[in-house]
């Protein structure tokens, strides 16, 4: 296994973790754009611009795309996040210049009016389809109560009103400012000739301009309260909080993610022991959400409405014990837990891909799998304790939804 990096002139970053010995090949274009990069008006336009990506090019329809995809035996897919928009294939080696030049030239999409109608109608489905998911309900309120004013509290698919009122000309201008050479990383791993990527991925993207857009990765004012939404259309009572965490960039981001692993991972947890084993609630979790300067905890459980408050007196009594009850051996077993996905995930060109391009898209560095894993096994009891004291869990948002009377 070998690390490659190469810029062009533009800014592209060109990423490579390169296996002789790998049976398969990754490659994904990562850009630094999505809902925090909106404004409050185009709020969705990151998440709509990744439909439109595969509408087609100038030159080449949404069909002749997908067929050729198809035709190389391509594993594509792409996401929208909050801080990143991400355009992937998993594919077999001989196939890798292939799927690079269908990435590329899905890059500069054609973005035509008529397309742009046409996934309108698309979203506002897919907008609809998650106003019909409880957790979602919650989980988007209690967030733009959390986050306030700061663009972290936009919806990724953005709202009705948002995707009905943005106009063609708002996600071209979008587009121009954001889908630059300078904030855009093409990240690759398996068995791949990286000379000769860097080569077509320059005669594709190298003459994307550079914007130099930016981002404010300052903490924002936190805090939304305690909150309850009422609606006739549940039936069962949900409960969701939010707290303050480490960033993406801290060092503090291993002990964190530790921290909520403990207290509600799916399995083997304190809030499964204390609420799905007893019958006391149907769903029970809570994990950590790192974001680029700061993060945050959450947790959530939902149940039978006439026992929330139970459940929400069980969920405060675990997490005010958490530090306290923690033992070596737990933190011990939830090492290797964590070791045995990462090294798994390692085997995997399409796992060491996105891993890579996540990274350097927030830490603008590689960090070696290896490296990460004795990171991993070099978290103490006193590290837990110690993040614990500075992001103690304690909720500065609480958020319920349940049935109306």
């Amino acid at each position: 296994m070998s690390f490659k990096q190469h810029t062009l002139p533009n800014g592209l970053t060109i990423l490579a973790e390169v296996d002789p010995e790998a049976h398969s090949a990754a490659a994904g274009f990562y850009v630094k754009t999505g809902a925090r990069d909106e404004t409050p008006m185009l709020m969705g336009v990151s998440h709509f611009l990744e439909h439109m990506m595969f509408k087609g090019t100038a030159d080449l329809t949404a069909e002749e795309l997908n067929r050729r995809f198809d035709e190389i035996g391509a594993r594509n897919n792409a996401f929208t996040s909050n801080e990143m928009t991400c355009f992937y294939a998993h594919v077999l080696p001989e196939v890798v210049p292939d799927t690079i030049e269908l990435l590329g030239r899905m890059m500069r999409p054609a973005l035509r009016s008529e397309d742009f109608e046409t996934e309108r109608g698309v979203i506002l489905e897919e907008i609809a389809m998650y106003q019909d998911n409880p957790f979602w309900v919650l989980y988007e309120n209690a967030t733009e109560k959390h986050f306030g004013a700061h663009p972290l509290s936009h919806r990724v698919l953005g709202t009705k009103d948002t995707i009905t009122a943005m106009k063609p000309d708002d996600m071209r201008a979008y587009f121009n400012a954001r889908y630059s050479g300078d904030n855009t990383i093409v990240a690759l791993a398996g068995k791949l000739d990286f000379d000769a990527a860097c080569r077509q991925i320059e005669s594709l993207c190298g003459g994307w301009p550079s914007t130099r857009p930016g981002r404010d990765p300052k903490l924002p004012r936190v805090g939304g309260g305690d909150f309850t939404m009422k609606d006739e259309k549940v039936s069962r009572g949900y409960f969701l909080t939010l707290a303050q965490a480490p960033g993406v960039a801290d060092e503090d981001r291993y002990p964190a993610a530790m921290l909520a692993q403990i207290l509600g991972m799916p399995d083997n947890s304190r809030l499964h022991w204390a609420l799905l084993e007893t019958g006391l609630a149907e769903e029970a979790q809570s994990s950590y959400d790192p974001h680029d300067g700061f993060g945050e905890y959450f947790v959530y459980a939902s149940g039978d409405p006439e026992r929330l408050p139970e459940i929400e007196s069980v969920i405060a009594r675990e997490r005010d014990a958490l530090i306290q009850s923690v033992t070596q051996d737990d933190l011990d077993r939830l090492i290797s837990k964590v070791i045995t996905a990462a090294t798994l995930g390692g085997e995997r060109p399409a796992d060491r891909m996105h891993r890579l391009g996540r990274l350097w898209l927030y830490l603008q560095k590689r960090i070696p799998l290896d490296q990460e894993i004795e990171r991993l096994k070099s978290v103490t009891l006193d590290d837990l304790r110690r993040v614990h004291e500075k992001y103690p869990l304690t909720p500065v948002t609480t958020g319920r939804l349940i049935p109306a009377a």
